[in-house]
């Protein structure tokens, strides 16, 4: 199945070598060894932990609680040393910027969310509705949809409404869609899900290119493979997280819910029976389709799946409403340039402002801030942002992320070494 996707790649590969411009940092330093196995060892066990305590059914234990705790501590050292490197795996000191913090925040927020959904509407479509998994596939494409059709649009709203506002009500209708999936039963008509799909694709659309707009025009230019690295990982981890969180979440209230029922069983294929739904309706099969017990716990695991989604896309839909405060709170309304225009008109008689941006260190993360709505224009923002009008044509190819996400929503483990070399 995953070689469907090597003509695309091969393709997209080329497409890149034609049209593309050569970019390069001066600067490049040397690989960040120690960084690089940090930050895997950390989001390794981090995720592990997560993923044990779904399981589990139980967040206290030694498994949990150590794995969890030694990954934090992992991480703590990994910002800590980052940030005293010159040449970093991962620039930590970039966040201290608001307009990039909150935009990384928000593109994990949507990523957070949408991986989450597609792992257990997966389940949903296959083991509660009977759809078969190229089906199951085939019901996501409005999510793309939603995606082709806004993220186009996103860099006029930008200029009409400034990047804070676009990308809070982007947010806001990614948790409305969420909170929608609560309509869904087992017998709901199927276009109900089709239109939340397209909803909430519409909403990462509207966020994802201003929202990959704003952390690139904080970096600097020839430092702009830092910036996308940056933005890749954020998707990655967010994505790992996701699937680990809520899928732990929907493991653990499908067990509350379906343990009642299983008291008839025999211990060994009670066990069996509340590993997840697929694992239930194998247990279901072998006491017999036709027998009143087949049927009676075919139908009980549905009911239990169908709840336990309702509490994991609720938990969902608050985790991203959170998401929209941090960013009405911290996200600068306009970017660079739209300030730039603002505040030149009435210094124009004072001083005649620089024609050229004045060049900017490699290793200066820490100073390079972009402009707040009413506050000064650094020469770095200006230069980096002077494409913004143009920017959601440059990432409206990630309109259709959500095909190809959709292969990956059980593979957290596998976005655990996401931390890649930022240089570039």
């Amino acid at each position: 199945m995953f070689l469907l996707n090597v003509p695309f790649t091969a393709a997209g590969a080329a497409a890149v070598w034609l049209v593309v411009p050569e970019s390069k940092n001066p600067d490049p330093g040397t690989i960040d060894f120690v960084g690089v196995l940090a930050s895997i060892a950390g989001l390794v066990l981090l995720v592990y932990g997560i993923i044990q305590g779904g399981e589990k059914g139980s967040w206290v234990h030694v498994d949990v609680l150590g794995s969890i705790a030694a990954g934090l501590a992992i991480l703590a050292f990994f910002a800590w040393y980052e940030a005293r490197l010159r040449y970093p795996s991962l620039d930590v000191r970039l966040f201290r910027n608001p307009r990039l913090s909150s935009a990384i925040g928000a593109l994990g927020m949507v990523f957070f969310g949408m991986m989450g959904a597609l792992f257990f509407l997966s389940f949903y479509l296959q083991s509660v509705r009977g759809y078969t998994p190229l089906q199951a596939g085939l019901l996501s494409l409005p999510f793309a949809a939603g995606q082709m059709l806004m993220a186009p649009r996103s860099a006029g709203l930008v200029r009409r409404f400034g990047t804070r506002m676009v990308v809070a009500s982007g947010l806001l209708v990614v948790a409305v869609a969420l909170a929608g999936y609560q309509t869904l039963g087992i017998t709901t008509p199927i276009w109900v899900l089709g239109g939340l799909f397209f909803i909430q694709g519409a909403g990462m659309g509207t966020v994802m290119p201003p929202a990959t707009e704003a952390v690139m025009s904080v970096v600097p230019r020839e430092r702009a493979g830092s910036g996308s690295a940056l933005t890749n990982t954020t998707r990655q981890v967010a994505a790992a997280l996701g699937v680990a969180v809520l899928g732990s979440i929907l493991a653990q209230a499908y067990r509350g819910q379906l343990g009642p029922h299983l008291t008839a069983l025999p211990a060994q294929a009670r066990g069996a029976a509340e590993g997840s739904i697929t694992a239930t309706q194998a247990v279901a099969a072998r006491l017999g389709a036709g027998s009143p017990a087949g049927r009676d716990l075919a139908a009980f695991a549905d009911t239990a799946f169908v709840h336990a989604m309702h509490i994991t896309t609720l938990i969902s839909a608050v985790i991203t409403l959170l998401g929209v405060l941090v960013v009405v709170i911290w996200m600068p309304g306009r970017s660079g340039r739209t300030a730039q225009a603002t505040v030149a008109a009435p210094a124009a008689g004072a001083a005649q402002a620089p024609t050229h941006a004045e060049p900017v260190p490699a290793m200066a993360p820490a100073q390079v801030t972009a402009a707040e709505p009413d506050g000064p224009v650094t020469p770095a923002a200006v230069l980096a942002s002077a494409g913004e009008a143009g920017a959601a044509g440059s990432y409206a190819g990630e309109a259709g992320a959500a095909g190809s996400y959709a292969g990956e929503a059980g593979s957290a483990g596998s976005y655990a070494a996401a931390p890649a070399r930022a240089e570039g």
